[in-house]
C-alpha cells in the first residue's frame, strides 16, 4: 500500500499539536492562580496562601517544562512537512511568531527564574511582580499564537499574488474576524482547566484529610470561579458559533450534521453521518432547536454540508462527534459548579465524599473538552490550510514522501511518550509530597542547581512529610 504523505503529515501535526495543547491550556490558568495566591499572601501574610503558592509553583514548573519541550519542535514541521505553506505565508506568520518569542517567551523565561528560585532571595514584592509577569507572558503568548491560527481560519488583510500572501493591512490580519472570539474562548478554557485541576487535587487532599485548612480555601476559590466561568463559556461559545456560521458555514453544518440548507433544522442528539451517502443514519434530535440556537429563530435557515462539493467537505463524523463531546462536557461542568453551590450550606462541600470524588474525576474533563474543541476547529476547516485560499495539498512539501512522513511520525510518538512519562512521574511525586509544613524563607531556602529541582522538596526528606507513612 502506498503511503500518503499528505495524510501522514496531517496526522503528525495533529498529534504534536494535540499533545502540546494540553500543557499551555493548563499553565495559562495556573499562572494567574499562582499570581493571585502570592498577592493574597503579600496582603494578608496568611501562611496558607504561601504554602499553596509554593506547591502549585512546583506543579507549574513541571508542566511548563513539558509544554516547552513538546511545543518547540512544532515550528520544525512547517519547514519539513509544509514548506510550500511556510514560504507562501512567511510575510505574515514569520513576524507574528517572532513577536510571540520576543514579547512573551523572553518575558516568561526571565521572570520564571525569579518565581521558581527567588523565594527568600528577593523581596516579597519583587517575587509577586515576577509571578504577575509570568502570568502576563502566558496571555501575550496566547495572543500571538491565536492570532496566527485565527488568520488561517478567517484570513484577512492579505492578498494572494503568485502563490504568496502579501500583507495589505496588519491590523486586519492580526485582528481578523474570528480572533477575539477564539482568544477569549481559549482564555476561559484555560481558567476552567486550571480551576478544575486545582479543585480536583484539593478535593483529593480533603478526602485523605491532609492540609485541610489550605485545601478548603483552594477548593472554595475554585468553585466560585467555576460557578461564574462555566456559564460564561457557554455564552461566549454561542457568540463564537455565530461568528463561525458567518465565516465558515460548512464547518457549522458539519457540527450540526445538517446536509441540506433549510429552516427548522433539528438539534441532533445522536446520528451517524454517512459522508459517502451524504446523509445521516439513526438520527435522534429536537425539532427546530439548531435553527433557534444558530439564528435565534425557529424557522431560521442553517447551511448544508452538500452545498460544497465532496472534496471540499471536512470529515463530518469527526467534527460532529467532537462538537458533542465538547458541549456535553461543558454542560456537566455547569451542573457540577451548581452542585458545589448547593453543597456549601453547612460546609457539606468540604465533607461530602461523593462530591469530592466527583471533583477528582472532573480533573481530566477540561483537557478532553479542549482537545475536542481543537478537533472541531482544525478538522472543520479541511481541506483548507488557509480557509478558502490554500488547501492542505497545496501547502505540502513537494519532495516529502510517505516513508519520510511515517518515520518522523513514529519518532515524535516515541519521544513524546518518554516526555509524557517523565512529566507524569514528576507530577505524581510533587502531588504525593504535597505542601511543606511551612513555606521556606530566607536562610531556609536551598539553592537549586538542576533545572527541575524546583519540582522537588529540597528542605527535608519527603518521608518526613505529614501524611506520609
Amino acid at each position: 500500500m502506498e503511503l500518503d504523505p499528505l495524510l501522514l503529515s496531517r496526522l503528525q501535526f495533529a498529534f504534536v499539536v494535540a499533545f502540546h495543547a494540553i500543557f499551555p491550556v493548563f499553565t495559562i490558568g495556573l499562572a494567574s492562580y499562582i499570581a493571585l495566591l502570592n498577592g493574597l499572601f503579600f496582603k494578608t501574610e496568611n501562611p496558607a496562601w504561601d504554602r499553596l503558592a509554593l506547591f502549585w509553583t512546583k506543579v507549574f514548573a513541571v508542566v511548563f517544562g513539558m509544554g516547552v519541550v513538546s511545543g518547540i519542535v512544532m515550528s520544525f514541521q512547517f519547514g519539513t512537512n509544509w514548506s510550500n505553506f511556510s514560504q507562501a505565508a512567511s510575510n505574515f506568520l514569520g513576524p507574528v511568531l517572532s513577536y510571540e518569542v520576543v514579547t512573551a517567551f523572553f518575558l516568561e523565561a526571565a521572570f520564571l527564574g525569579v518565581l521558581l528560585f527567588g523565594r527568600g532571595k528577593v523581596p516579597q514584592g519583587v517575587h509577586l511582580f515576577a509571578a504577575i509577569m509570568v502570568a502576563t507572558g502566558t496571555f501575550i503568548s496566547s495572543f500571538w499564537i491565536l492570532s496566527a491560527n485565527s488568520w488561517m481560519q478567517t484570513p484577512a488583510g492579505v492578498e494572494l499574488i503568485d502563490g504568496r500572501f502579501h500583507v495589505t493591512s496588519w491590523s486586519e490580519a492580526i485582528f481578523n474576524p474570528s480572533f477575539w472570539y477564539r482568544f477569549w474562548h481559549m482564555v476561559l478554557a484555560s481558567f476552567l482547566t486550571g480551576g478544575f485541576v486545582v479543585a480536583g487535587v484539593s478535593a483529593w487532599y480533603l478526602l485523605i484529610r491532609r492540609d485541610v485548612e489550605a485545601n478548603r480555601k483552594a477548593l472554595s476559590m475554585c468553585l466560585w470561579l467555576l460557578l461564574v466561568l462555566t456559564p460564561a463559556q457557554a455564552v461566549l461559545g454561542d457568540f463564537h458559533g455565530l461568528n463561525t456560521l458567518e465565516h465558515q458555514p460548512t464547518k457549522v453544518a458539519a457540527m450540526e450534521g445538517n446536509w441540506e440548507r433549510g429552516p427548522h433544522v433539528p438539534l441532533l442528539l445522536f446520528a451517524w453521518p454517512d459522508q459517502e451517502a451524504q446523509q445521516n443514519r439513526f438520527e435522534v434530535g429536537i425539532p427546530s432547536l439548531a435553527s433557534l440556537i444558530l439564528t435565534h429563530h425557529a424557522d431560521g435557515e442553517v447551511p448544508g454540508i452538500s452545498e460544497v462539493p465532496p472534496e471540499e467537505q471536512p470529515p463530518v463524523w469527526l467534527v460532529f462527534w467532537s462538537f458533542r463531546v465538547m458541549v456535553g462536557i461543558g454542560l456537566v461542568m455547569i451542573a457540577v459548579s451548581l452542585a458545589g453551590v448547593w453543597l456549601r450550606r453547612g460546609g457539606r462541600v468540604y465533607e461530602y465524599r461523593g462530591f469530592l470524588q466527583l471533583m477528582r474525576v472532573m480533573t481530566v474533563t477540561p483537557f478532553i473538552a479542549v482537545l475536542a474543541g481543537w478537533f472541531v476547529t482544525e478538522t472543520g476547516r479541511a481541506p483548507w490550510l488557509v480557509y478558502g485560499m490554500m488547501t492542505h495539498a497545496e501547502g505540502l512539501t513537494p519532495s516529502l514522501t510517505g516513508g519520510m512522513a511515517l518515520f518522523t511520525l513514529v519518532g515524535y510518538i516515541a519521544v513524546y511518550a518518554v516526555v509524557f512519562w517523565a512529566g507524569v512521574y514528576y507530577l505524581t511525586r510533587v502531588v504525593r509530597q504535597g505542601m511543606l509544613p511551612e513555606a521556606p524563607h530566607d536562610h531556609e531556602v536551598a539553592r537549586p542547581k538542576r533545572p527541575l529541582s524546583a519540582a522537588h522538596v529540597p528542605f527535608e526528606d519527603a518521608s518526613r512529610q505529614p501524611g506520609r507513612s
